[in-house]
C-alpha cells in the first residue's frame, strides 16, 4: 500500500524535475539566440525548443490526471473493502477524472484537426486572450 503511494510521488517528482529541465533548456536557447521574454519567435532552433516545452506542459496535465486516476482506483478499492458505500468517493473521483481525460483528449484531437486543415489553433487564440 505505502509502496503504491511512494511510486505515485516518485512519478510526480520526476515529472516536475523534467519540466524544470525543459524550462532551463528554453532559457538556455533564449540566451544563445538573444531572444528576450516575452518574445516567442526568433531562430528556428529556439522556436522548436519552446514549442517542445509548451507541448510537454500540455501533456503534464494529462500525466497529473493519470496519477490522480491511479490514486482514485486505490481509494475505490480500499473503500470497497471497508463497505459498499465506502467505494463511492473513489468511484466519483474516477468518474470525474475520466471525464476530464476524455474532454482533454477530444479537445486535443479537435485542435489538431483545426490547426492542420483549417489553420486555426484554439491554443493560440486562448494564449492571446490571457
Amino acid at each position: 500500500m505505502a509502496g503504491d503511494l511512494i511510486f505515485l510521488a516518485a512519478v510526480s517528482l520526476l515529472s516536475a524535475f523534467q519540466q524544470c529541465y525543459f524550462a532551463w533548456l528554453v532559457g538556455k536557447s533564449r540566451m544563445k539566440h538573444k531572444i528576450m521574454p516575452p518574445a516567442v519567435t526568433g531562430a528556428p532552433e529556439f522556436e522548436r525548443t519552446f514549442r517542445a516545452q509548451i507541448t510537454s506542459q500540455d501533456m503534464e496535465l494529462a500525466s497529473f490526471l493519470g496519477v490522480l486516476y491511479v490514486f482514485a482506483r486505490y481509494k475505490y478499492f480500499h473503500g470497497y473493502v471497508q463497505s459498499v458505500k465506502g467505494r463511492l468517493i473513489g468511484f466519483y473521483l474516477n468518474l470525474l477524472i475520466l471525464i476530464c481525460l476524455i474532454t482533454l483528449g477530444a479537445a486535443g484531437i479537435v485542435n489538431s484537426f483545426l490547426d492542420e486543415y483549417l489553420d486555426f489553433s484554439i491554443m493560440k487564440r486562448l494564449r492571446k486572450l490571457f
